[in-house]
C-alpha cells in the first residue's frame, strides 16, 4: 500500500513540476550536456562521455547521472547515482549529488532510458535544463524532442542527436 501511495504522489509531483517549467530558454545554443540513465538497461557510460567530442562539447561540460533500483551494500566509487530509496513518499530527493545535478542549468538534458520510469521522469521534470531530449516511449510531456531509436544503438542515437541539435541551431 505504501509503495502505491509513493508512486501516486511522485506522479502528482511530476505533473506539478511540468506545470511550473520555465520554457523561456528552450531555443538557447548548447554548451553543456547532461544524461539521466537507467542502469538496468544501459551501463556503458564511456560511450555517453564520448558523445562530448562528437557533438563538440568539452568533457568538463558533460555529466552522466544514473538510477539504480537497489544500491548494493558494498561501497561504490560512483557518486552520480541514485536509488529508489532516496526518493521520499512525496517526491523529495534526499541525494545531495542528485539535487546538485538537477539544479545545474544544462543546455541539453538527455533522458537516456526507454518507456515510463516514475523516478527518472520525476528527475527530468525537476531538472533546470533548458532543452530536454528523450527516447521513444517516454512521456512526451517531459521532453522537447523525442528520438525514435533503441537505447542500445548508441552510434545511431549519437548521429541522430547531432542531426537534430544541428537543425535546431543548438550546435
Amino acid at each position: 500500500m505504501f509503495k502505491k501511495l509513493k508512486r501516486k504522489s511522485i506522479q502528482k509531483q511530476t505533473d506539478k513540476n511540468l506545470k511550473d517549467r520555465d520554457l523561456s530558454n528552450v531555443n538557447a545554443s548548447a554548451k553543456s550536456l547532461g544524461f539521466l540513465v537507467d542502469e538496468t538497461s544501459f551501463r556503458d557510460f564511456d560511450k555517453l562521455y564520448s558523445f562530448s567530442s562528437f557533438l563538440g562539447f568539452q568533457p568538463k561540460d558533460v555529466k552522466v547521472f544514473s538510477f539504480i533500483e537497489f544500491k548494493k551494500k558494498a561501497p561504490s566509487l560512483r557518486q552520480d547515482q541514485i536509488s529508489n530509496k532516496e526518493f521520499s513518499w512525496d517526491g523529495t530527493i534526499s541525494n545531495l549529488n542528485a539535487k546538485e545535478f538537477l539544479n545545474r542549468p544544462f543546455d541539453v538534458l538527455v533522458g537516456y532510458y526507454s518507456g515510463y520510469h516514475e523516478f527518472l521522469d520525476l528527475m527530468v521534470s525537476k531538472s533546470k535544463a533548458k532543452f530536454k531530449v528523450g527516447v521513444t516511449g517516454a512521456d512526451d510531456r517531459l521532453f522537447d524532442l523525442l528520438i525514435t531509436i533503441d537505447i542500445n544503438e548508441t552510434e545511431a542515437f549519437k548521429t541522430e542527436l547531432k542531426k537534430y541539435l544541428t537543425v535546431l541551431n543548438k550546435l
